[in-house]
C-alpha cells in the first residue's frame, strides 16, 4: 500500500500544454510505481488557467494507490488571492488536516495543522534550492523534501520536476500523518510553487 512507505520519489509527467498535471509516485528503493497524483480541476478552471495564474484558482489533487487504483487522499485548494487554507481529506471525505502558507518569509514554507487546528509541523525550506524539512512542534526534524535533477537537458527544456519526499520513522507517525506529509510534499510543487 502507498502509505506504508516512508520514502517517495515524485516524477512530474511532461506535458507541453499543461492545464492539469500528473505526478507519478515511485518507491525509490525498488523503482516500482506505487501511486499517482492527478490534478483534477473542473473544465471551467482548466480554461481559466489559460488566463489567470494557476496559484490563484481552486484546485483539487487526488492521490491514488497504484495497485488498488483508488483514492488515498485529496488536496483541496479554494480560490485565493493571498493565503489559502489548503485541506487534505481521506477517501471518505474526512479531514486529515490542512496547510497554511507563511506570510513574509524568505525561505518559504508553510504550517501543517491537524483536524483539531493544532499545529503538527512546519515546512521550512529554500524555494530556489528545493530543500525543505518537516519540523515538528518540538523542533525535531522528521522528514525532508529534496529536488533530484533528472539531467540538465530535461530540466532546461521542460517544466518537469523530480523530487524525493522522505519521512523518518517515528512512533507517532500513523497512516493519516503519512498521508498529510505526502500531501504537504506534493503541495509545495503543485499548489504553492507552480505559477503556470
Amino acid at each position: 500500500m502507498l502509505l506504508d512507505k516512508k520514502t517517495f520519489l515524485i516524477k512530474e509527467q511532461i506535458d507541453f500544454l499543461k492545464l492539469a498535471g500528473t505526478y507519478d509516485i515511485f518507491d525509490p528503493e525498488t523503482g516500482r510505481q506505487i501511486g499517482v497524483a492527478k490534478e483534477e480541476p473542473g473544465a471551467l478552471i482548466k480554461l481559466l488557467r489559460l488566463l489567470v495564474y494557476k496559484v490563484l484558482l481552486p484546485n483539487k489533487i487526488n492521490i491514488y494507490d497504484h495497485e488498488e487504483q483508488r483514492i488515498v487522499c485529496s488536496i483541496q485548494k479554494p480560490f485565493s488571492l493571498v493565503r489559502a487554507k489548503i485541506s487534505v481529506v481521506n477517501r471518505t471525505g474526512e479531514c486529515l488536516g490542512y496547510f497554511q502558507s507563511k506570510i513574509l518569509t524568505l525561505g518559504g514554507g508553510f504550517w501543517v495543522f491537524d483536524p483539531e487546528n493544532r499545529q503538527v509541523a512546519e515546512i521550512k525550506g529554500d524555494w530556489k534550492g528545493w530543500n525543505f524539512k518537516f519540523i515538528g512542534t518540538d523542533d525535531q526534524e522528521f522528514g525532508s523534501i529534496t529536488k533530484k535533477w533528472a539531467g540538465i537537458g530535461k530540466e532546461l527544456f521542460t517544466t518537469a520536476d523530480n523530487y524525493v519526499i522522505a519521512i523518518k520513522d517515528t512512533k507517532e507517525l500513523d497512516l493519516d500523518r503519512t498521508a498529510l506529509l505526502l500531501a504537504a510534499g506534493l503541495a509545495i510543487d503543485i499548489v504553492f510553487k507552480e505559477r503556470r
